[in-house]
């Protein structure tokens, strides 16, 4: 979102932005010199504030703003927008970027919202089913930064970080560590490949957010399902960028995927891409054109296409070439600025007095 913002400042708009004044996001806000207001969820003992009190709260600071559209960067905040629009009499916009089940209760707030934005059709289409207003959703399929993220030469400084040979084919997933995103389904994929490909290293980036049992548990054990020696843990990195001219071949085994960010940048990257084929994977990349998309939870056919194109290089070329191609020709950050700012000013014209 924050690039989204970044491309249209220069127009005739201020953005005003209420997010917790602590972490990355208060961060990579206040380093733009954008206004931060601070977002109170917790009062000064720490305890979690009630639904009300935020409630009150917002309709508070926004009033103070006199905010001409109000727009939720997520579910849970596209929630408190649609419970308090009536409330602002001004437009308020929601962006739902998760594909789970709603409560009744959850869809109700979020059908107050004027306007609601998925990121992609199957997102969109999962809570249309649980109620969600077709009328006022519509799908924005995130962008990228093609200039940012664009293809380079690999110049080897990974391997070396990491104390392996030049030749060492390199495997990456990026994406927080949790039973959704599978990364269990390619440690049974690697152990699955035959031994020619026992030269090759797997990286992986990201970590845990999820403090439920389960998720502990599996974080804890992915360690012991890879191949010895051959599993490399490289947590949060700022430099994915960096990472992705590096690696040899992306891997996203996720259970489910509204519309992967990383994708994105791989693809943009001109990286090739092995992923499953779930929500929203397949309106950004093509099976057997810009990408192998494989079912979800099915190992063999996830280390089918991973020595596929371990052993082809020119194909692992002629991937992320299409790749690249499609991002440039639907996917740019441009064109998701450009969408996303038509919505707030249809929005706001509806509004005027």
């Amino acid at each position: 979102m924050l690039a989204v913002l970044d491309t249209l400042r220069t127009e005739a708009t201020d953005f005003v932005m209420l997010a917790p004044e602590e972490g990355p996001l208060a961060a990579a806000i206040l380093k733009r010199g954008w206004e931060l207001i601070p977002l109170r969820l917790r009062d000064a003992t720490g305890q979690r504030l009630t639904r009300d009190a935020v409630m009150a709260h917002l309709l508070e600071v926004i009033a103070q703003i006199g905010a001409d559209l109000v727009h939720a960067n997520s579910l849970a905040m596209g929630r408190l927008t649609g419970a308090i629009a009536a409330q602002l009499q001004i437009p308020c916009t929601a962006h739902i970027r998760d594909i789970l089940r709603l409560s009744r209760a959850a869809i109700t707030d979020l059908n107050r919202n004027t306007q609601i934005v998925a990121v992609s059709q199957a997102t969109r289409a999962f809570h249309v089913q649980q109620g969600l207003s077709e009328e006022r959703s519509r799908v924005i399929h995130n962008g990228i930064d093609t200039d940012a993220f664009q293809p380079r030469a690999a110049s080897g400084w990974l391997r070396q970080e990491l104390g392996l040979p030049p030749q060492t084919l390199l495997i990456a997933t990026i994406g927080q560590i949790g039973l959704r995103k599978g990364q269990d389904v390619l440690a049974a994929a690697a152990r699955a490949l035959p031994p020619e490909f026992a030269d090759v290293h797997y990286l992986l980036i990201g970590e845990r957010n999820s403090c439920k049992q389960e998720n502990i548990d599996f974080d804890e054990s992915l360690a012991g399902r890879f191949p010895a020696g051959r599993l490399h843990r490289l947590g949060v990195r700022d430099d994915v960028l960096q990472l992705l001219t590096e690696i040899d071949l992306l891997v996203h085994p996720a259970r489910q995927e509204p519309f992967g960010r990383v994708l994105l940048e791989a693809a943009a990257c001109g990286r090739a891409i092995v992923a499953t084929d779930v929500g929203g994977t397949a309106e950004m990349l093509t099976n057997g054109d810009s990408a192998l998309l494989v079912p979800a939870d099915d190992a063999a056919a996830l280390a089918a296409a991973m020595g596929e194109l371990l052993s082809d290089e020119n194909k692992r070329r002629q991937l992320g070439a299409a790749a690249r191609a499609r991002i440039e020709a639907d996917f740019t950050i441009d064109r998701a600025a450009t969408q996303l700012r038509d919505v707030w000013m249809k929005q706001t014209e509806r509004h005027i007095p």
